[in-house]
């Protein structure tokens, strides 16, 4: 997983040059780029948060 994380960004970038380079459309590269960086950060800060005590049955 992680390193899909770390692939994915990369391939969106080299999109978005050809993009720039008028190879490949630009409103579909500048969308992949952003929605690859933003999940790229969002499981980066995805931790596991404290949800209180568990009750102990008796």
């Amino acid at each position: 997983m992680k390193l899909l994380l770390i692939i994915l960004p990369l391939f969106a970038f080299i999109l978005n040059i050809f993009g720039l380079m008028r190879l490949i459309p630009l409103y579909f590269t500048i969308p992949l780029l952003f929605i690859t960086i933003h999940t790229t950060l969002y499981f980066w800060q995805d931790k596991k948060q404290f949800k209180g005590f568990a009750k102990v049955h008796k």
